[in-house]
């Protein structure tokens, strides 16, 4: 008996891929301008954001069901690019809002997802997500040179492009600072570190970190550590630790403002100040 394949033939298959990996899931509203001054720090991460204004987006063809999330200026541009890596529980709406806030402070945002469209509501979930995924560094690395791929073939971007990543995000980004496509900058919010001196001579940019004295999971030998190291190999840095403040202190300063808030305010001034330097504007 003949079966009839019911598939369309490969080429198409093929052209309705590339096709699907253009289109946005949502509607795409353009961020006004509108960055913070003075002390001022963005809404999404003291629990003020408004409605999302990005768009899901397809990125990486390398992982189907990777759904990242994009947020744009209002304007022509071209402007510079972030990319923003999640923390351990995934691509949630708190760093979704926080991409609509760079893109309110002039850059075009891409919030990857390293998790294959999920995320963890529980330490075990989380943990068992950054065990799977660091356990294919090679993934990753790929997935995210997808997404500087895709940021510098926009028409409304420069090819500046720099990460930003909290947690596992922040560890994240310092392996693709080693490892990855060339970019233009790296900030590390408490993510793990490396001090060998051989793989930090690969970095070719300075290094923003934000870390905290009362962590764990990094110690503050471990920073201080990494910075001796980034000094060796010649890589200017702006690399502070807080006291009185806890691991996630930054994107959720809503979970203790009063505690959060100076030091949030200093390390978004210093974050604002590193991305003119390494991005410009």
């Amino acid at each position: 008996m003949t079966r009839h394949r019911s598939v369309p033939p490969l080429p198409l298959l093929a052209l309705l891929l590339a096709l699907l990996l253009c289109l946005p899931v949502t509607a795409q509203t353009p961020v006004p301008h509108a960055p913070t001054t003075g002390d001022a720090l963005p809404p999404a991460i003291v629990g003020e954001a408004g409605e999302l204004m990005g768009t899901r987006l397809a990125y990486f063809e390398g992982d189907a069901e990777a759904s990242g999330y994009l947020s744009v200026p209002a304007g022509d541009g071209p402007f510079p690019s972030v990319i923003l890596i999640h923390e351990w529980n995934g691509l949630v709406e708190r760093v979704q809002q926080t991409a609509d806030a760079f893109a309110a402070e002039g850059y075009v945002a891409l919030a990857v997802d390293l998790y294959s469209g999920r995320t963890g509501t529980n330490p075990q979930e989380n943990m068992a997500l950054v065990r799977e995924t660091l356990a294919d560094e090679a993934k990753l690395i790929a997935n995210l040179d997808a997404a500087v791929a895709y940021l510098r073939g926009r028409d409304d971007t420069t090819d500046k492009v720099a990460t930003i990543g909290w947690c596992y995000g922040g560890g994240v980004a310092l392996s693709f600072a080693l490892g990855g496509e060339h970019h233009d900058g790296t900030a590390i919010f408490y993510g793990r570190l490396l001090a060998d001196p051989e793989q930090m001579k690969t970095i070719d940019h300075p290094v923003y970190g934000t870390f905290v004295e009362n962590d764990r999971g990094i110690p503050v030998e471990d920073v201080e550590r990494f910075v001796e190291t980034l000094r060796a190999a010649g890589i200017a840095n702006d690399v502070h630790i807080y006291d009185e403040v806890a691991h996630g202190f930054w994107l959720h300063v809503d979970r203790d403002p009063e505690k959060n808030t100076p030091a949030a305010i200093d390390a978004w001034k210093r974050l604002r100040t590193y991305l003119q330097s390494v991005l410009g504007g």
